[in-house]
């Protein structure tokens, strides 16, 4: 039986009378070809990047957009975001060559076109998500919304709040009072010796730079109670100290909209909020204006519960279905009676026990822009009521209520949830983790590369460009898409990239 002999590959030193072109590494079906498709269908003058128009500079020509913008597009679809790995890719990978036609331009060309183009990116994501509503890919129906934290491009020791500036300059004058100590024991070294020591010297200079400490962070102090903000960073101005879960984050809170039918995202956007009780309002009002609709249905988690922003997404037209906390935990635990076991009687505006006793109004006030209406029982019916034990606390001799004075759209909230929330809590899980995941995937479950509000949206404007793209090309396939962008480009859309 004969030896089984390996496949052999073709000699390195062999020549060609006709060598292969770029153009026969790159198959039909490769998805490059899509983004080439889709970058050529756009008008990148009209969404505001550099050196769109051709014009002529000082020195040498000005690398083509399209080309730059092809790459970052290639780099954030396959992970590699950092512009020295897509310098070097421009090298050495055959799709990258033919998709920026043998261009190798260098990481800092790479980098400050993202950097210059910030504006544009956005306005690219916004023309993909038109390019979604032209192909009917949105149901526009339902949308799930979800936040989630990113890290940012900054370490938390480089994030202050008032009360770790307090302890720094505390630890400051200390070491400063040690330092100016072990001066004064040099001076009377160098006093007996009769001669200048070098342990004076780096006394001195490791003061210098602990007075330079202190009174930078003085400056910090005084900057942060002065802007009425909670926290202050050094590297990243815009990231924060992010708190979710017993997990602490630095740097954003980075929100998604997502439409149920393809599983596409509608609507992106960075947030400075540790948790997403201010953002279902926001979100959901801009949602509904991308997709264009009168009516739209959103999905939230426990989270998002804010009895001011339902009431505003339903005069907007907006169904927002978000499940309301546990706030009578306690009392529950307790075994006491928690606030549904009291009914409200409209007419007489007040509230009835399950001792069938009223509480009468007592009084409003005015907390975090609503109207609270108080409600208070009788202490000396109280103390006569054979339910005490199960109504009051043990130090307590009589109950209060409160009511917002719209608290009949939270009533009618929570009955639509009763009916019809746990079916739309299943849809939210399934329609807003699986694109965390795969964004933070692409991150290299890492974080931003990119420091500031503005760098960081045009960031993660790259990384849902490319998530919508990849799903649109499974959706459509190649063929299809390719031949959409040919149309489109004899006819553009108008994008405004405002």
């Amino acid at each position: 039986m004969s030896q089984r002999q390996y496949k052999e590959g073709i000699q390195r030193e062999q020549g060609f009378l006709l060598p292969p072109s770029i153009e026969e590494y790159v198959s039909e079906e490769n998805p490059v070809r899509a983004i080439d498709s889709y970058v050529a269908s756009l008008d990148l003058e009209e969404l505001g990047f550099k050196h769109a128009g051709g014009e002529q500079t000082c020195g040498q020509p000005a690398y083509s957009p399209q080309a730059l913008l092809r790459l970052y597009l290639y780099g954030y679809l396959h992970r590699v975001r950092s512009s020295r790995r897509l310098e070097a890719e421009c090298q050495r990978n055959l799709e990258v060559m033919w998709l920026v036609e043998g261009l190798c331009p260098s990481y800092k060309t790479i980098a400050d076109f993202r950097k210059d183009n910030l504006k544009a990116l956005r306005a690219v994501n916004r023309d993909f998500v038109q390019v979604c509503k032209e192909l009917d890919l949105f149901g526009a129906e339902l949308v799930g919304i979800d936040g989630s934290h990113f890290r940012g491009n900054v370490s938390k020791t480089r994030i202050y709040n008032a009360e770790r500036l307090q302890r720094a300059l505390k630890r400051v004058a200390e070491d400063i009072a040690q330092y100016l100590h072990s001066l004064d024991q040099a001076d009377e070294q160098e006093r007996k010796a009769g001669e200048p020591g070098l342990t004076k010297t780096q006394l001195e200079q490791k003061l210098k730079a602990l007075r330079e400490r202190q009174e930078k962070r003085q400056r910090q102090l005084a900057q942060l109670e002065a802007s009425g903000e909670k926290q202050i960073a050094e590297v990243d101005e815009d990231a924060r100290w992010l708190n979710k879960g017993g997990q602490t984050v630095a740097g954003y809170n980075v929100q998604t909209a997502v439409d149920a039918k393809h599983k596409l995202i509608v609507i992106s956007e960075v947030t400075q909020d540790s948790n997403d009780e201010r953002q279902l309002a926001p979100m959901g009002l801009a949602a509904k204006a991308v997709l264009g609709v009168e009516k739209l249905d959103t999905t939230q988690d426990t989270g998002y519960f804010n009895v001011q922003h339902i009431r505003l997404c339903q005069e907007n037209g907006i169904t927002p279905w978000v499940a309301e906390p546990e706030h009578q935990a306690y009392a529950k635990l307790q075994g006491r009676y928690r606030r549904d076991a009291f009914v409200y009687d409209a007419q007489a505006n007040c509230y009835r026990c399950p001792a069938g006793q009223d509480i009468p109004y007592c009084g409003n006030r005015y907390k975090s822009g609503k109207t609270i209406w108080s409600y208070q029982s009788s202490p000396t019916k109280c103390a006569q009521c054979p339910l005490r034990q199960q109504c009051l606390p043990a130090k307590v001799g009589y109950r209060t209520l409160t009511r917002w004075e719209h608290e009949d759209i939270i009533k009618a909230h929570r009955a639509r949830m009763k009916q019809e929330g746990a079916e739309k809590m299943r849809q939210r899980s399934g329609l807003c983790e699986h694109p965390f995941g795969t964004l933070k995937m692409w991150c290299g479950w890492s974080h931003f590369l990119l420091r500031g509000f503005e760098k960081v949206r045009a960031e993660l404007s790259l990384l849902t460009i490319c998530y919508n793209f990849k799903r649109v090309l499974s959706i459509l396939g190649l063929s299809a898409f390719r031949a959409y962008c040919l149309r489109r480009k004899t006819v553009p859309a108008l994008v405004n990239p405002a």
